[in-house]
């Protein structure tokens, strides 16, 4: 992945909180707009101060051609982020290998994508920064160049093992909004092979990880959790499938007796609207799609995609790249925006009580 991939910044000078790491994402993409559009806003939110991991000439290029008013500011010391924040946009440097067309994704750039992600990982790590905010990537680009992950979620579980030394990291995807919080158990597979990925277990190890997180990132006492079933109607005793009455069923019945608020499994069909989700405080879903649909639908700006199970605090905005309108100044920075006002809550919740563990 190269040096830059490898080398943490140095530490931050000062007493001031170390600010919020945001990697670039597919430069070509949306990730650039919403990063300008959000320092332009941080007043109106009160963010807290964050630095981006990325090309300097890609970021201020993409400022001057949405006509934006963002002086960018290359750091060399991340403690020189939350001093500049105010009056410039702060930028740790991974220059991209050839010049960035808004709109048109390139490969060649990968590396430096890649390059970001576990730059701002070594940053927590070292305590030179507080979160990661990671900016959407397009992962067939990145599988062109080589990337052996199915996404920013499985990735981030290797840089844990890697940088963190935590071996057998269970990263869970948590997408999170104030209408609903949803899980999914399956995330990028095949519909066709999630039957198979199914297991207790698996149910009840996510289930301990979203717990867990509730309490200690989201401030949440004694959290209620919602399984789903798979099948239509949650199998429907049996006439609809099995695996509901034989893998699900089971495994919320072993949540039950350790002491967790999990109940299940229930109809997906019936769990989203507004009086069913005023009985839970999150939902653990099958897979993919049960689990995005409800919350693109009720949230679809707002929405954070978490990355639980690390010990560190990840947060994204929940949506793509959107190569279509990235340089036009149609994109909406509403989501990057919730994600940087979570990071910045979750970290100020684990500086006072840390995570009980990361399994």
């Amino acid at each position: 992945m190269g040096r830059a991939a490898r080398r943490a910044p140095p530490e931050p000078a000062g007493q001031r909180l170390p600010p919020l790491a945001v990697t670039m994402g597919d430069p070509a993409g949306i990730g650039p707009d919403i990063t300008l559009a959000a320092w332009l806003q941080r007043r109106a939110y009160a963010l807290a101060p964050f630095v981006v991991l990325g090309d300097a000439e890609m970021l201020a290029a993409r400022a001057v051609a949405l006509g934006l008013d963002v002086p960018v500011e290359t750091v060399t010391d991340l403690g020189q982020a939350a001093s500049l924040f105010d009056s410039a946009l702060p930028l740790w440097s991974i220059p991209c290998a050839t010049p960035v067309v808004a709109g048109t994704p390139d490969a060649r750039n990968a590396p430096a994508v890649i390059a970001a992600i576990e730059a701002a990982v070594l940053a927590v790590q070292a305590g030179t920064a507080r979160a990661v905010v990671t900016n959407p990537i397009a992962k067939s680009v990145l599988m062109a160049a080589g990337f052996a992950h199915p996404g920013h979620t499985e990735f981030l579980g290797a840089l844990a093992e890697a940088h963190f030394g935590v071996s057998g990291a269970v990263p869970v995807m948590l997408l999170a909004s104030a209408e609903v919080k949803v899980v999914p158990l399956t995330v990028h597979i095949p519909l066709a092979k999630v039957a198979e990925a199914i297991s207790p277990d698996a149910i009840i190890t996510t289930a301990r990880i979203l717990h867990r997180a509730l309490v200690s990132d989201f401030g949440i006492a004694a959290p209620r959790i919602a399984v789903t079933g798979l099948n239509p109607h949650a199998g429907e005793d049996g006439k609809i499938g099995d695996e509901d009455a034989r893998l699900i069923a089971p495994a919320v019945a072993a949540l039950a007796r350790e002491g967790l608020a999990a109940t299940g499994p229930h109809p997906a069909d019936t769990l989203f609207h507004a009086a069913a989700r005023a009985t839970y405080d999150a939902v653990l879903a099958m897979y993919h799609d049960q689990a995005l649909i409800p919350i693109k639908t009720l949230a679809f700006d707002t929405g954070v995609n978490v990355t639980l199970g690390l010990p560190f605090v990840r947060t994204s905005p929940d949506h793509g790249t959107a190569f279509s309108i990235a340089g036009t100044g149609a994109a909406r920075a509403s989501s990057l925006i919730e994600a940087l006002k979570l990071a910045d809550a979750m970290a100020r919740r684990r500086a006072v009580r840390p995570a009980e563990s990361v399994r």
